[in-house]
């Protein structure tokens, strides 16, 4: 029998959830889940530490650099 092979999907783009607390970058699924949640703080202090090899389009800040 022959292995179906998993489709690529397209990367859904992050949106910012403001909690009232703190606020959240969230990717969700196809049925509109949440798949992956950051928290922002971190997520930009971090990009700031390191320099990306991948340059990505917009909403995927946190998969490597936007070109400038």
């Amino acid at each position: 029998m022959a292995k179906k092979k998993a489709a690529r999907r397209k990367a859904h783009k992050r949106e910012l959830i403001d909690t009232g607390r703190d606020k959240r970058y969230v990717r969700r699924d196809d049925q509109g889940q949440f798949k992956e949640v950051d928290e922002m703080g971190r997520s930009l202090s971090q990009d700031r530490r390191r320099k990306a090899k991948t340059v990505v389009k917009a909403g995927q800040g946190d998969r490597g650099d936007r070109r400038r």
